[in-house]
């Protein structure tokens, strides 16, 4: 195996464990709280700790990693996971708990920013969407395996953390092996305000791909924190919504490399244009068989299988529309946008269930991936980008 292809597969397994640990904390904490009596509302505010500190951070991602490499952000990311998750079992506390998990936001947004731009970077055209959908497929299959030690907390409480904490040590010691490297060098950082300039320039060129980003952030947010309690009101068995959940994540893990594949193939933007549109329908379908466990199962999956894939997708859209010594500030936005999604996707999910108590849940779900397939349908043509772009 030569060098760069164990790089490629040292940072994807990183990945790996950073959503294992990811998709552990979400239901481990959750059931500990709910176990102490903690109100959903609070349990539902500790969780957003993880994406606060990833809003906190991103506008000073991009100097450490221009000036230092790609390595050292990616270590000190991946130290400040395994230090927070170490941390957990020595006080039990919400506030504490809180700050840990913004720590673990902040920690793992260098790691995922580091990783993602490193990969983009060194990642040829033709191959770009294999390599970002198998980094969306490592960490997919790590989130999803993270709630596997959630039933640990009946054993002993702290033994979920220290299994966590101990496989990241072991994934972040890897990273020493890698020879470090830097984005491009031509953009001279200098101040906050150069910065926010490079935000607007870089939005200029991708902000139709950044919708993906934010659409993936939303519907993974909302169908995970909204739809339990709507699949609850409208008497689905706790099981059956766990199916249903487990259904859409099953078809997003499978076909999340043939679509990376196929984007490479027949380009990104129209393979995005068709997931989008097939889960619009398979999430309209979705509203219309509610009631029925099994329809509602295979429209799930269908939607996992189309729009599983819209963020890693997103990530490959932006890195064709972007100028390469600009991709640093566009992986940096599609963080951003994911993280804003899903900050807003259990709100609104929330608010669309209690407001409209006669409407199906899925619509709302349904409504955005339209509005985002007609912006990309519209907006989103290379050229057209391109030509935009330099108008300004």
């Amino acid at each position: 195996m030569n060098k760069e292809t164990m790089r490629f597969w040292i940072l994807i397994s990183i990945v790996a464990i950073s959503g294992f640990s990811q998709g552990m904390l979400l239901p481990l904490i959750a059931i500990i709280f709910e176990n102490d009596g903690i109100s959903s509302s609070l349990n539902g505010l500790n969780a957003t700790g993880l994406y606060i500190g990833i809003l906190l951070i991103s506008p000073f991602m991009e100097y450490p990693l221009r000036k230092y490499g790609y390595k050292p952000v990616i270590i000190l990311g991946g130290l400040l996971v395994v230090v927070s998750l170490m941390l957990f079992p020595l006080w039990k506390s919400f506030w504490f708990w809180f700050i840990l998990r913004l720590l673990i936001g902040i920690g793992d947004h260098a790691l995922h920013f580091g990783t993602q731009t490193w990969i983009t970077s060194f990642s040829p055209e033709n191959k770009r969407g294999r390599n970002i959908s198998l980094y969306g497929l490592f960490f997919g299959v790590g989130f999803a395996a993270g709630p596997l030690m959630a039933p640990l907390v009946k054993i002993n409480e702290t033994m979920p953390f220290i299994i966590s904490s101990i496989l990241c040590l072991i994934a972040w010691l890897f990273l020493f092996s890698l020879k470090n490297d830097f984005p491009d060098q031509s953009i001279e950082i200098n101040s906050f305000r150069e910065t926010m300039k490079r935000f607007s320039k870089a939005s200029k060129y991708g902000w139709v791909a950044f919708l993906p980003a934010l659409g993936y952030g939303f519907l993974e947010a909302s169908l995970n924190g909204s739809f339990p309690i709507y699949g609850l009101r409208i008497g689905l068995e706790v099981s059956s919504v766990s199916l249903l959940l487990t259904s859409f994540a099953i078809g997003g893990i499978i076909f999340q490399l043939p679509l990376g594949i196929m984007s490479d193939k027949f380009g990104r933007r129209h393979v995005l244009m068709s997931v989008l549109f097939i889960g619009f329908i398979s999430f309209v379908a979705a509203s219309l068989l509610e009631e029925i466990v099994l329809a509602l199962t295979i429209c799930l999956f269908i939607a996992g299988m189309a729009v599983g894939s819209t963020f890693s997708l997103g990530i490959t859209y932006m890195a064709d529309l972007m100028p390469k010594n600009l991709l640093p500030t566009g992986n940096l936005l599609c963080g951003v946008a994911f993280s804003i999604g899903s900050l807003i996707g259990p709100y609104f999910g929330g608010l669309f269930i209690d407001l409209f108590k006669t409407i199906s849940f899925f619509n709302i779900i349904s409504v955005m991936l339209l509005i985002i397939f007609g912006a990309v349908t519209l907006f989103g043509n290379k050229e057209q980008v391109l030509e935009k772009s330099q108008s300004f």
